[in-house]
Order: structure tokens, then sequence, then C-alpha cells
């Protein structure tokens, strides 16, 4: 650190959230809590994922009545 800076604000900075996180949001358009994944976003397209937890490996699938059903 050069002479002329002050320390950074360390609490500060741990409670920001970095603005690449955020995404935009218009006025009146519906946001969602963190943590929640859109299944546009988390499928891309595709019918089904495989998803890797613990050493195991599961499918989660879309039905063709829209509900998603997982699978080990």
């Amino acid at each position: 650190m050069k002479p002329d800076q002050t320390e950074p604000d360390v609490d500060a900075m741990q409670t920001q959230t970095p603005s690449s996180i955020r995404s935009p949001v218009e006025p009146g358009q519906r946001t969602f809590p963190p943590g929640i994944i859109q299944t546009d976003f988390l499928f891309q397209g595709n019918q089904e994922i495989l998803i890797s937890h613990n050493g195991e490996h599961y499918r989660l699938r879309i039905t063709k009545n829209g509900k998603l059903i997982l699978t080990k």
C-alpha cells in the first residue's frame, strides 16, 4: 500500500455484494430471493440435466406435463 492511501474498510467489503453478481432490475419486474435459479437458466433448452452431489450422480428432468423429476 502506498503511503498516501488509506486502509480499506474490511467490514464494508464483507457486507457489499459485488456488482457483477447483482442483475439490473427494471421497475415493476419480478425479482427472486438469492438462491433461486430459474429452470430456463438451469436447463438451457434441454429437457434433463445431470447433477453431481457428494460423489453421487442425479438426473433432473422436465416431464411432458412440465413437472420436475429427480432420480438417482
